[in-house]
């Protein structure tokens, strides 16, 4: 059983708009995700080649290239709005969100995976948890992508998560997470992608069997999960 996330939580969401790594994310992913859904060939085939990306460097895998969806990002490094350690960054970001989208898709032929505006990574593992019970393993694989210290790293991580989200046919934003992927390569961006995935997963009030909203904020009996992400970089 799933869960939806508060409606605090989908007005934030709603309300961010996407920088220029995600907007570009999104475009892509969006084109892809309607030819996947109608069963157009080139798609089916390029979500299948996408996947073999995933975890690996941007770049990396010249079958790939063109498939990432980093053209306009590419338009605006020519015209010097992005800088070389910049454009880095935003291949990397756009290249495991794009590539992890191709795995969370597989297999849903009706339902889309990216959407926009999602659910955040935070609140999309929240409700994989049944009712209001946490579900530790899910937890500490939570855990673990946040305590990566590298894109690579993070990416293999986020894989696990993306597999559980796509068993339970769960979506996300991921126009949202490449921004954050982005971000997370920055001076002081991890920490604050951290802050954001914990403060989603914890804004989510499963519903309790009896229909009331377990874990309500300003309940002080209330059991809140423990998101603290450590430091260190635990493989």
């Amino acid at each position: 059983m799933t869960t939806a996330p508060s409606a605090a939580s989908e007005s934030a969401v709603r309300q961010a708009p996407l920088g220029s790594v995600g907007a570009a994310v999104h475009q892509h992913i969006t084109r892809l995700q309607r030819g996947y859904l109608d069963d157009r060939g080139d798609c089916v085939g390029a979500l299948a080649r996408l996947r073999r990306g995933i975890g690996r460097p941007a770049g990396e895998t010249p079958d790939l290239w063109g498939l990432i969806g980093t053209e306009p990002l590419y338009e605006r490094y020519e015209r010097a709005d992005l800088t070389e350690e910049a454009m880095g960054r935003a291949e990397e970001a756009a290249h495991a969100a794009v590539t992890l989208w191709s795995l969370h898709q597989q297999s849903h032929h009706i339902t889309r995976m990216h959407r926009r505006p999602g659910p955040e990574l935070g609140a999309a593992v929240r409700r994989l948890h049944p009712g209001s019970e946490i579900d530790e393993p899910t937890r500490k694989r939570f855990v673990r992508a946040g305590t990566a210290a590298t894109p690579a790293v993070l990416a293999s991580r986020l894989r696990d998560l993306v597999l559980l989200l796509r068993r339970d046919a769960i979506p996300l934003d991921y126009g949202l997470l490449a921004d954050q992927l982005y971000a997370w390569q920055q001076t002081d961006g991890t920490q604050r992608v951290r802050r954001s995935w914990g403060r989603s997963y914890l804004a989510v009030r499963p519903t309790a069997p009896d229909g009331d909203t377990a874990g309500r904020a300003g309940d002080s009996t209330a059991d809140e999960p423990d998101t603290t992400i450590p430091e260190d970089d635990t493989p």
